[in-house]
C-alpha cells in the first residue's frame, strides 16, 4: 500500500526548551509522514534562550535543518510565533528556513492562511513584557519544580486557556482576518487547545501544541484538513534505541548542528525579546 502524500502537514507551540516539550514524539510524527510541505506554526521555542535545550530538542532541529535541503522537496516553513519573535535571523543561520509573520498558499483552488494566532490575543498584543517575565519564565521555572509528569503545570497552562477564554478569542479574531483576505481556511496555534469551527463559508482550525498529554498536528490533503493526535506506542522507545546507528548516518550532520547549538548556548543565551 502507497502511503499517502499530504499537501501540508501542521504543528505548533512545541516549546523547545521547556521542560514539558515533546520534541521526541515530534519528531516521530514528522519522520512517519510524507508531506510536501511542513509549517511549524509559531512557539516553537519557549524563549529565546537556546541554554535551555536539550539533546532531543537539537535533534528535532537537526532534522528540520535535515528536511529544508532541497534534495528532499519539501517547503519548510517557519511562522513567528509570541515565544519565537526574533528568530528570524538565527534561524536562517541555524536551520536554513525562512521565518514569516504569516503564511498563505493555495491547494485545491482554496486560499489558506497560516499565523500563530497570538495577533488576536489583546492582552499578549498589549503586555509584551509583562507576559515574558512574569509569564514565560516564571512558568519554565515551576515546571523544573514539577513533578516528573509536570501534572501541576499542564493544569495551570488548560486553566490559562479557559480563563482567558483563548480559543473563542483567537477563533473569532482569526475568522474575521480569513474573511478580510478572502481565505477559505486559516490556521493557528497559540491556545494549546485543537479546534474546528466553520463560520460563513470559512473554516478555522488550531494545531493543539506539544507540551500537554494530547499531542495533535494537522494535514492537508486530497481528504480535506484533518486533526490528529498522536499516540504514542508502547515499541516507541526500543524502535529508538534500535535504530541509532542508522539515524546516526541518515542524518549524520545533526552532530555538526548540536556542536553549533553548544558552541553558541553563551551567545544566545543574552538574546531577548
Amino acid at each position: 500500500m502507497v502511503a499517502q502524500v499530504y499537501d501540508t502537514l501542521i504543528l505548533s507551540d512545541l516549546h523547545l526548551g521547556a521542560d514539558m516539550s515533546r520534541a521526541r514524539e515530534a519528531l516521530c510524527v514528522l519522520r512517519e509522514n510524507q508531506y510536501r510541505r511542513l509549517i511549524l506554526l509559531g512557539d516553537i521555542f519557549a524563549d529565546l534562550n537556546f541554554g535551555r535545550l536539550k539533546k532531543e530538542h537539537w535533534k528535532f532541529l537537526g532534522f528540520i535543518r535535515k528536511l529544508s535541503n532541497p534534495k528532499r522537496k519539501v517547503e519548510v516553513v517557519w511562522v513567528e510565533g509570541n515565544h519565537d519573535h526574533g528568530l528570524a535571523e538565527i534561524m536562517s543561520h541555524l536551520v536554513g528556513v525562512r521565518v514569516f509573520q504569516e503564511y498563505r498558499w493555495s491547494y485545491r483552488g482554496l486560499r489558506h492562511i497560516a499565523v500563530h494566532g497570538h495577533q488576536f490575543d489583546n492582552f499578549v498584543v498589549r503586555n509584551v513584557r509583562l507576559n515574558y517575565w512574569f509569564g514565560t519564565l516564571l512558568y519554565l521555572q515551576l515546571q523544573r519544580w514539577d513533578t516528573k509528569k509536570k501534572s501541576i503545570s499542564r493544569f495551570l497552562d488548560r486553566l490559562g486557556t479557559q480563563w482567558q477564554r483563548l480559543s473563542e478569542k483567537v477563533a473569532s479574531g482569526a475568522l474575521a482576518h480569513a474573511r478580510h483576505h478572502d481565505a477559505a481556511r486559516i490556521f493557528c496555534g497559540h491556545t494549546h487547545a485543537a479546534l474546528r469551527q466553520h463560520d460563513r463559508g470559512v473554516d478555522y482550525f488550531n494545531c493543539g501544541a506539544w507540551i500537554d498529554e494530547h499531542l495533535t498536528y494537522i494535514t492537508v490533503g486530497e481528504e480535506g484538513v484533518q486533526i490528529h493526535e498522536y499516540e504514542q506506542r508502547a515499541d516507541d522507545q526500543n524502535a529508538h534505541a534500535g535504530t541509532v546507528d542508522a539515524e546516526a548516518i541518515e542524518f549524520a550532520d545533526e552532530a555538526e548542528l548540536l556542536e553549533v547549538g553548544s558552541a553558541e548556548d553563551s551567545e544566545y543565551e543574552s538574546v531577548k525579546r
